[in-house]
């Protein structure tokens, strides 16, 4: 491992343009739960399966019962970036990393200091009336009872994108640039299955790819360097 620490440090600084992709994994070490692990929400039961909860027609069709879950399992206004989160702020600070392309909702990558972040999934931290456009933090979202209203009475949704909802225009293209002209790219806690998002990989133009992720990936035969290990305790290490 420490001989793969210190080519991972090399790989690094003898480039000017990393780029960062990341998933669930990289906020596990922060308390908040993946999806797909054994411990994660998709193991877990409920009413209706999580997938379907957070879909689109669940949200229009049964708001109350999707707001029930999503305050409690997908919500954690505790968490605080970990040590991946800080360790990506401090390369960009540096100039070494130029942007961050995550598929995580929870706003760590920016709460650590980080600048250029491509959030694809959005984030719990934006919130919108949907009648009348007004935004509402996450905090009014937790302490509303039910559905969250709007003083317009229209109902909050979040902006977040839901299962049969496309990704934002914008940033997919932003972060489909800022993999394309990567030098190197580091994908990180992500097992790369869910697509459109997994798909972005292909994108990739270099022969610089590193993946650092707990599980092997069917992808490893395509990067310069696969660490297995916590996302969080590698780049701590940096």
């Amino acid at each position: 491992m420490d001989k793969k620490i210190e080519q991972l440090r090399a790989i690094i600084n003898d480039s000017e343009n990393t780029v960062f992709f990341g998933g669930a994994g990289v906020s596990t070490e922060s308390g908040i739960p993946d999806f797909r692990s054994t411990s994660g929400l998709y193991s877990q039961s409920y009413d209706y399966p999580p997938e379907t909860i957070i879909s689109h027609s669940f949200f229009m069709s049964n708001t109350a019962e999707f707001y029930r879950f999503y305050k409690e399992k997908m919500i954690c206004l505790e968490a605080k970036p970990n040590a991946a989160h800080l360790k990506l702020a401090e390369l960009e600070s540096k100039g070494k990393l130029k942007a961050v392309v995550t598929q995580n909702i929870d706003n760590l990558h920016k709460m650590a200091g980080s600048k250029c972040v491509f959030e694809l999934h959005g984030s719990v931290f934006r919130n919108y009336c949907m009648r009348c456009g007004r935004s509402y933090t996450a905090e009014y979202i937790v302490q509303c009872d039910g559905i969250p209203k709007c003083d317009c009475g229209g109902t909050i949704k979040p902006d977040v994108v839901l299962y049969e909802e496309p990704l934002d225009r914008d940033i997919l293209e932003g972060s489909i640039r800022a993999i394309r002209e990567a030098e190197v790219l580091i994908v990180g806690g992500t097992s790369l299955v869910v697509y459109p998002a997994a798909g972005l990989l292909q994108y990739y133009r270099g022969d610089k790819l590193i993946l650092i992720n707990k599980t092997e990936l069917p992808q490893e035969s395509r990067a310069a360097l696969v660490i297995h290990g916590k996302i969080g305790e590698v780049m701590s290490q940096i």
